[in-house]
């Protein structure tokens, strides 16, 4: 039978199949995914390390973190490695292809609909025509029509369609993550930097002195004022800082390499090492409040990310059970038809055609409900995941309020320390030079002046390190990161509604 499309006629016959269409979508679409429950996981109510004065400190939810990271230097590596680290431009890929599958899934719940234009002309022998005659036939055909569209009367591809929009909400979550982690590990670094520049410095200023008493030692054994075996403690000393020059050096390098390979840049990194040149200082990072736990469950991308996995597997679990349901396919065409071109859009030749079809598999060697015990076992997967993420964030924050509270302290007791070996340092010079005491006083006083000096530097880099690791671990920037692209396309959950 020839097909067509008349003009008045097609416009009609579309618009009831519109109506059908929609009557039919209103009638499905019930879903049969458990309702989703966020688990309950055990937790204090307040943070074992948390003191009063946190409360007076700003909160996490207030800042991003361009506000606190503050260094202009700081600022630009963080910039530069939101654009271009290679794990994060990944991140963001993985969002765009979740997306893009969202996108295939979430458009098989409305019916594709296609247009068709065919002529043909066929030659019937007389021997196969009624008449006994030779017929030359010609046939013209165009329509518009539906083929094989599932209505989803269990919500089956409702289901299916949450668990990838769910995939990607996650995804995208887990892309946030990451910025995050990669925020707190080029703070971390730029730190690690300017701590292995400092004690780089102090240890070159020691060798310096030592050189200086070298060339004093060596001038008063040739008068005579010195003995030889002073002079070799002097050489020691000096051999001694030369090799903490040389470690240092060592550990600058290869700290600004990683902090470059964070940042996708390989070169040199001598714009990098001459900012790192900045002595560090306790109030360049200044304290967060750490709120309450229950503030990570909706702050911590990542536990944001393994809730929405969650909610995925529940929706999986819907479309397993649709499954046992029978599937209704529904096609359908409307148009004219006509043998001859002309009067293809005129007079009363419309056509149509509407074939629902039922399909409910009796044997399947019980495929679907394994398909559906591997959903529930999925769904308890991702329910004692959620609940491992939700310990592991409140483990990471009590670690980083207990290194920063007895980080607090070492800086206090270190700054002491250093202050004593000072004056001991000098007191121990001054005894020596008036021959009340051994040079070897003054040698082991300068020694562990060189070593407090060292433990204070490592000591005030840990305490700022921790309250890097506290920001981190409290989904701090999760929502700022957004402000510097890290690709060149962003995707946003808010693009997005469910259908």
């Amino acid at each position: 039978m020839a097909h067509a499309i008349g003009s008045r006629g097609m416009y009609k016959h579309c618009f009831r199949m519109a109506c059908c269409a929609a009557a039919l979508l209103t009638a499905g679409c019930a879903s049969m995914a458990p309702p989703h429950e966020r688990p309950i996981v055990a937790m204090p109510p307040t943070f074992a390390s948390a003191t009063p004065a946190d409360v007076g400190t700003q909160t996490v939810a207030a800042l991003g973190w361009r506000s606190y990271f503050t260094d202009p230097a700081l600022t630009r590596l963080i910039e530069m490695a939101l654009a271009h680290n290679p794990d994060l431009r990944t991140a963001v890929l993985r969002v765009q292809e979740a997306r893009a599958t969202y996108g295939v899934q979430r458009s098989a719940q409305l019916p594709t609909v296609g247009v068709g234009l065919d002529a043909s002309r066929t030659r019937t022998p007389g021997d196969l025509s009624p008449s006994g005659s030779a017929v030359t036939a010609n046939q013209f055909q165009a329509s518009v029509g539906i083929s094989s569209w599932e209505i989803d009367f269990w919500g089956r591809i409702a289901s299916l369609n949450e668990a990838a929009l769910q995939s990607y909400l996650a995804t995208d979550a887990a892309r946030r993550a990451a910025s995050v982690s990669l925020i707190a590990q080029v703070a971390d670094g730029w730190l690690g930097l300017r701590e292995a520049q400092e004690r780089l410095r102090l240890a070159q200023a020691s060798a310096a002195n030592q050189r200086e008493s070298l060339r004093i030692f060596t001038r008063r054994l040739e008068v005579g004022a010195a003995s030889y075996l002073e002079l070799t403690q002097v050489q020691t000393l000096l051999v001694q800082a030369e090799l903490l020059v040389a470690q240092m050096q060592q550990q600058r390098d290869a700290r600004r390499l990683s902090l470059n390979t964070l940042l996708g840049d390989l070169s040199d990194g001598s714009t990098v090492a001459t900012e790192a040149n900045t002595p560090l200082d306790d109030t360049m990072i200044a304290p967060v409040a750490p709120g309450l736990p229950s503030d990570l469950l909706t702050r911590r991308p990542d536990v944001l990310a393994a809730e929405h996995r969650l909610q995925g597997a529940n929706a999986n679990i819907g479309a397993a059970r649709a499954a046992f349901f029978p599937q209704i396919s529904l096609t359908a065409f409307g148009g004219t038809a006509s043998t001859e071109l002309e009067r293809l859009f005129r007079g009363a030749n419309r056509v149509w055609g509407f074939s629902p079809s039922l399909s409910l598999p009796i044997f399947d060697a019980g495929r679907k409900r394994a398909n559906l015990a591997l959903a529930e076992v999925r769904k308890n997967l991702a329910v004692v995941q959620y609940e491992q993420t939700v310990q592991n964030a409140f483990r990471e924050v009590a670690d980083a309020l207990s290194a920063q509270h007895w980080a607090l302290r070492q800086v206090e007791v270190h700054q002491r320390a250093l202050a004593i070996e000072r004056e001991r340092a000098r007191l121990s010079r001054l005894s020596y030079d008036h021959g009340a005491s051994s040079f070897l006083e003054v040698l082991d006083a300068e020694r562990n002046l060189i070593s407090a000096e060292q433990q204070l530097v490592q000591t005030r880099r840990a305490l700022l390190s921790s309250r890097v690791a506290l920001y981190a671990a409290l989904g701090g920037g999760s929502h700022d990161v957004d402000e510097t692209p890290p690709g060149p396309t962003s995707a946003s959950p808010a693009n997005f509604t469910r259908r």
